[in-house]
């Protein structure tokens, strides 16, 4: 029997940790300014949703594996983001090129030793929580990008789902 606690979080990227796509809406490659504002190309401001860094530093504080599943076909941009925005020290497992996100996890599951009902996976495209969803991953539909609130309910979901 599983236990109650999810072994693995995984999170999507756009729409789901920043308010963009990254190969679509910005122009990489990204800087830091030393005002601490991180800016593409053309001197757009790039920002996160509010709560993300609190939320995977919780996580990770109390002991969660995290891993990070993007289907953006810009790879270069995307790993980039995550290191100035100092996040990539939060993540274990990071599969990041274009595909299907079913890809994604079979590598995450290989490398990890974590079987998918043992995660759970944060997203905001319904294509993707309905493919992971029938291979056996708890999936969260991601609206406005992730809170402590939502989290906090794939949590709970998980818990329930071996209480019934």
């Amino acid at each position: 029997m599983t236990e109650s606690k999810p072994k693995l979080l995984v999170f999507d990227l756009d729409y789901t940790l920043w308010p963009f796509w990254v190969d679509t809406h910005v122009t990489p490659p990204f800087k830091k300014r030393k005002n601490n504002v991180i800016v593409d190309a053309n001197g757009q401001t790039i920002r996160h949703y509010e709560q993300v860094p609190d939320v995977l530093k919780k996580l990770y504080d109390e002991g969660y594996e995290l891993g990070v599943a993007s289907r953006t076909s810009e790879i270069r941009g995307a790993f980039q983001l995550l290191k100035l925005f100092r996040w990539e020290k939060y993540f274990k497992y990071k599969e990041i090129y274009p595909g299907c996100k079913l890809t994604h996890f079979n590598k995450i599951r290989n490398a990890s030793g974590i079987n998918f009902e043992d995660m759970i996976f944060f997203d905001d495209e319904p294509r993707n929580i309905r493919d992971l969803t029938e291979a056996g991953v708890l999936s969260i539909l991601v609206k406005d990008g992730v809170t402590h609130e939502v989290v906090k309910e794939g949590l709970e979901k998980f818990a329930q789902k071996w209480i019934n």
